[in-house]
């Protein structure tokens, strides 16, 4: 005793106080602790723990007052004897635990059987009360989960579209049309927003489903957690969206492209959209041969140069992009070879042959002496369902009414290009791989210009100025302008207030060209598809819509990655491009043919004829008097002023 006395009075003051926070820190393991921790534990489980809880406590209280009505003979003469009777006592207990109006068939019993079965049924009513507590808050917490997106979908062959967009009630809209052939067709869309809102938000602005089941998900696409919750490994295509609202939207995509592509490199195609075209080449290396990449500014950009060119362009590629009317599609299996490629444009009523697909290579129009052999023809129609292999038009040209024009020789042009964003330098590069030599353009803007490339055949000259003011507009708007160009000013302003400036420059625009009695096409993109209505107004020429056009192309190529070398040739600057030529160089002015005299007439000028342009046409339901793909027996009447939509090489 004096040893281990000495030993504790040797040990170091700091020690002696270490030992003691030490023991002061210890927890308790007395039984009570370890009963109370195991009952936490227990009631963190949730629901199905509370419920069990609540049973044995209702079993421990039925056999508490079975034991006692037992014990002292409550009952009077009414008691149950042997061990069934003791199981009937326990079953007397337990109803009237949960019916209190049991007890009023005991009217008869002692009063001390009463008091005590009172007593029984009070406890009951607490314990009940407690039990559909417990259920309503369960039941409204599986709705809360449920509500928020995050039980895997078990689909196969459907369409997944990551991330969240303006574009997403296009793509959406349009799917919905391309679906309606396909048996119970599926759209999952996974994206980092509130799964009730992405639903209330799709039914407020995509009118009809068409059979279409839309599923939505909560969760980022760039985890691969979250991911798995949309089944991409058994989808048909996915769709990956650029998030309009990130910083740098580009990297995003690159990182959902490394988790798509994190299972290995076998799975459905992908479709992704990128901003900044010095970010294509990474994409590319994720995405390998399985990914689809949309440069969304290089494409807008040579949308608006295309439609630039010639008034009614705009409507012809809307109509090609999206599902609405006619679209492109492949024809595989045929009897056609041995037929030329001139041959084979008038074999089709309801269908236009465009190109030939031969070695894995497309070719939009092709020579018309060229021999079909094992080729996939690219054709324009409204469905695939129209496609047949053998021949059904029965009309033939009428050879005696083709035109006799010509072209016209290239001279120097003059063009006025009004706003300046992104886009705008790329438009100003493809506007020069058409320009002829010594050609001229201005730029009028109301804000900073960037980046103006160096050209060969455009001279540019920027002239700072407000593009709402109508003495700075009448400055510059000239009739001898061959060309009118409205940008807007997506990079300085919300997308709503670039639209209202572009609208109030258009109407001073074509105003002062009006006074001129000048023809030159006015050309404008808009961020908003609800304002092209109001853009109307203004007789503009061709609306280009950027958003709109970005989706239709990326819900055509989910479709079928077969489009991507197709709208490459129609929207570059090399092969066969869409031309809206006078309608006299390939019939006779003032002559009634039919459609297939004049696919003769656009054949024998080694063009191919997509369709037709009139202003009889514009009271009509075609958009800016353009009919695309009309039946091969249809008749036209050649007015001054038509035009034949044609495929050329220049």
């Amino acid at each position: 005793m004096r040893q281990r006395t000495a030993k504790a009075m040797a040990q170091p003051k700091g020690a002696v106080a270490s030992s003691a926070a030490k023991g002061a820190a210890e927890p308790r393991s007395s039984l009570g602790d370890r009963l109370r921790y195991r009952f936490d534990n227990s009631m963190s489980r949730g629901t199905p723990a509370l419920i069990a809880w609540l049973s044995v406590v209702t079993l421990l209280l039925i056999l508490l007052f079975t034991v006692i009505v037992s014990l002292f003979n409550l009952r009077q003469g009414e008691s149950y004897d042997g061990v069934g009777g003791f199981f009937r006592e326990m079953a007397q207990s337990l109803f009237h635990a949960l019916d209190p109006g049991t007890i009023g068939g005991d009217a008869d019993s002692p009063w001390r059987f009463l008091l005590t079965m009172l007593v029984l049924t009070i406890a009951g009513l607490f314990i009940v009360s407690a039990l559909i507590g417990v259920i309503a808050a369960g039941i409204d917490t599986k709705l809360a989960d449920l509500r928020r997106g995050r039980s895997i979908v078990l689909e196969k062959d459907h369409t997944v579209i990551l991330g969240w967009s303006d574009s997403i009630f296009t793509i959406v809209r349009e799917l919905t049309i391309a679906n309606e052939s396909r048996r119970k067709p599926v759209i999952v869309i996974l994206a980092d927003r509130d799964k009730v809102d992405m639903e209330d938000e799709l039914r407020a602005k995509v009118d009809d489903f068409r059979g279409t089941r839309v599923i939505c998900r909560n969760g980022s696409p760039m985890d691969i957690d979250d991911l798995r919750l949309s089944s991409h490994t058994t989808a048909r295509s996915v769709i990956l969206l650029a998030p309009q609202e990130s910083e740098d939207p580009d990297s995003e995509v690159i990182k959902t492209l490394l988790a798509l592509t994190h299972a290995g490199p076998d799975g459905p195609r992908i479709v992704a959209e990128i901003r900044n075209p010095t970010n294509l080449e990474a994409a590319r290396l994720v995405g390998a041969d399985r990914t689809v990449l949309l440069d969304i500014r290089e494409t807008v950009a040579k949308l608006v140069v295309q439609t630039s060119r010639q008034s009614g362009a705009a409507a012809v590629y809307t109509e090609l992009f999206d599902y609405g009317g006619d679209e492109i599609y492949f024809l595989e299996e045929h009897n056609l070879d041995g037929m030329t490629y001139g041959e084979v444009q008038l074999g089709f009523e309801q269908a236009t042959v465009i190109g030939v697909i031969a070695d894995g290579v497309p070719k939009l129009n092709p020579t018309a002496d060229t021999v079909i052999a094992g080729h996939t023809l690219i054709v324009v129609a409204e469905d695939d369902s129209v496609l047949q292999g053998d021949p059904d038009s029965t009309v033939q040209p009428d050879l005696s009414q083709l035109g006799t024009g010509g072209g016209q020789a290239d001279h120097p042009t003059q063009a006025l290009l009004i706003g300046w964003n992104e886009r705008a330098p790329i438009v100003l590069r493809e506007m020069d791989k058409y320009a002829p030599a010594g050609s001229t353009i201005t730029v009028l803007t109301s804000f900073d210009v960037r980046n103006v490339p160096q050209l060969s055949n455009l001279q540019v000259t920027v002239a700072p100025g407000a593009t709402t003011d109508r003495g700075t507009l009448e400055a510059h708007v000239r009739p001898d302008l061959d060309q009118v160009l409205v940008l807007c000013y997506s990079d300085d302003l919300e997308p709503q207030a670039a639209d209202a400036r572009t609208l109030v420059t258009l109407l001073h625009v074509r105003d002062i060209l009006s006074r001129f009695d000048s023809a030159t096409p006015v050309v404008s993109e808009m961020l908003d598809d609800r304002n092209r209505v109001l853009a109307q107004v203004a007789h503009v020429d061709d609306v280009v819509v950027s958003g709109e056009i970005v989706s239709l192309l990326v819900t055509q190529l989910s479709e079928d990655h077969r489009l991507e070398a197709v709208f490459d040739q129609l929207l570059g600057d090399q092969g066969s491009e869409i031309y809206l030529r006078p309608a006299e160089w390939y019939v006779e002015p003032g002559a009634e043919v039919t459609y297939a005299t004049i696919i003769a007439g656009a054949s024998r000028r080694n063009e191919t004829a997509l369709g037709y342009k009139s202003a009889a046409l514009a009271e009509g339901e075609a958009s800016f008097g353009v009919r695309v793909n009309p039946p091969k027996s249809e008749t036209f009447q050649v007015l001054p002023g038509d035009r034949v939509v044609v495929l050329a090489d220049d």
